[in-house]
């Protein structure tokens, strides 16, 4: 049974390298790809059902025990996020053949594609830090082989400056976790949480810890780090855009996560409250980003911002309440980040542009393009009954009920600026008089385009209307994760 935790890894793995010996068959790629992500999707599903009713499942790599070998462990919080990965993965496999040329799809597309999964989901389901590295490693590999296809003169400029910024965050990352394994003398998540109570290096372990937090930030695009992300994000093909958005800064705020309630709990009035300040300029500027410009591609990748802003908030309160609002955002903001950027692909392409003020009118060609980008900037912002609000009550009932009044305003002024930034794309995009669409062939494909962004945000909007169903699970990783004590057990069977 504990051999099912590597599934979720060794799978797409396994079909990235077979897909590469057979990348200059297109059509038969396409088929084995899009079979082989629902497949993943399929045995993922069956793993979170496993851990929902059976608790966690921990592998002991090679029969080494822990702490002394590699552990993987799929609890309930690795399994949620693996399990939305793979979502957003079956929508982009779908979304690939409308969205790239034969010639990339071609030059190992779905080589790079399946081994990001990989690469992410091992993130989620490692359980020690320096795999944790190992982890980022494999999915940077497969994100600098995406965001290079097409060899377009902006892909290749803003692809030196995403290699650079994770070069030096992967070098300071792995430097970092030997200064832990100094003081605590291990890796293991489970074993360095028991460890980090017990030795009397207060002073070492929060500097240590802020260290750590400054190697998530930058994966995360947290205030002030975040200036490397926009236009790296935007300058692949649209379908490697919505992995980008949708996987990646992820990865960051759930590492944030995992090791700031696992580990570092020690020094929560330095820490957490940094974490609300920056919090709150994240969401600032963020927005003020989304807001400054007339690019669709660039005004969703700004929203990353922000949203990363209103999970680091949940995490800063640190309260039961908050931190299930902040994984119940994070699940959210995966999907409708895959959706909003698949639907900006297929705008862009079918309007000839990405600038708003060279638009208009596209309702009347693209009426259900249209509503879908209506309906997806209503999630994206909160508005009730969808997913985005289900969330942010949570967080702002979180910082009402520790009283950081200061935070929650920053939080409500920010989702309102969202909603305003997004429906400027609905307003002078797709309103308004109707224009003249020069090549006819694009009607058809941006029809095709919008059905994985249908799917994604079909999902999106029963994580709102049904909370009820979703709620429950979501407020039992946060009891989990509040009490480190279960995870530590689970991995060290004590």
């Amino acid at each position: 049974m504990s051999n099912l935790a590597v599934l979720p890894i060794l799978l797409p793995l396994i079909a990235g390298i077979f897909l590469a010996f057979i990348h200059k068959k297109t059509k038969l790629v396409r088929i084995l790809s899009k079979a082989f992500a629902m497949i993943n999707l399929l045995v993922v599903g069956l793993i979170f059902m496993q851990v929902r009713e059976n608790g966690n499942i921990v592998l002991e790599m090679g029969s080494w025990q822990a702490p002394f070998g590699i552990v993987l462990v799929a609890d309930l919080l690795a399994m949620t996020l693996v399990l939305t990965t793979n979502i957003i993965a079956v929508a982009s496999v779908f979304f690939a053949p409308q969205s790239l040329s034969r010639k990339e799809e071609s030059f190992y597309f779905y080589t790079f594609f399946f081994m990001l999964i990989s690469g992410v989901s091992g993130a989620f389901l490692t359980g020690d830090l320096f795999n944790l590295f190992v982890f980022f490693e494999v999915l940077l590999m497969a994100s600098y082989g995406l965001i290079v296809l097409g060899n377009g003169k902006a892909q290749l400029r803003e692809s030196i400056k995403y290699v650079l910024i994770n070069l030096f965050s992967s070098m300071l990352f792995v430097t970092t976790i030997a200064f832990l394994y100094s003081v605590v003398g291990t890796v293991n998540m489970a074993q360095a949480a028991q460890r980090v109570q017990e030795v009397d290096q207060q002073g070492i372990l929060t500097t240590i810890a802020i260290l750590f937090f400054f190697v998530f930030a930058t994966k995360a695009a947290v205030f002030p780090l975040y200036y490397w992300l926009p236009r790296p994000y935007i300058s692949p093909n649209p379908v490697v855009s919505a992995l980008f958005g949708a996987l990646l800064t992820k990865v960051g705020v759930y590492s944030i996560l995992r090791t700031f309630t696992l580990i570092f709990n020690h020094e929560v009035e330095l820490t957490h409250t940094l974490f609300i300040y920056l919090a709150a300029l994240t969401m600032i500027f963020g927005v003020v980003g989304a807001l400054s410009t007339n690019n669709i591609k660039l005004i969703v990748a700004y929203n990353i911002i922000p949203a990363v802003g209103f999970m680091l908030m949940g995490i800063g309160i640190f309260t039961e309440v908050s931190i299930t609002g902040t994984i119940y955002y994070l699940v959210h903001d995966m999907v409708i980040k895959g959706a909003l950027f698949i639907l900006v692909g297929a705008t862009a392409y079918v309007a000839g542009t990405s600038d708003l003020r060279k638009m208009g009118g596209l309702i009347h060609h693209y009426p259900v393009l249209g509503w879908l980008m209506f309906l997806a900037s209503l999630v994206l912002a909160g508005i009730p009954p969808f997913s985005g609000f289900i969330g942010k009550l949570l967080l702002l009932r979180g910082g009402l009920g520790e009283e950081e009044i200061f935070i929650v305003i920053i939080a409500l002024i920010s989702s309102l600026l969202i909603l305003f930034s997004m429906i400027r794309i609905f307003i002078r995009g797709y309103w308004g008089e109707k224009m003249d669409i020069p090549v006819p062939d694009r009607e058809k494909k941006g029809k095709r385009m919008a059905i994985p962004a249908a799917g994604l945000l079909t999902v999106s909007i029963l994580l709102g209307v049904g909370a009820e169903w979703f709620f429950p699970t979501i407020e039992t990783i946060a009891q989990y994760i509040m009490d480190p004590e279960l995870y530590i057990d689970s991995v060290l069977k004590e």
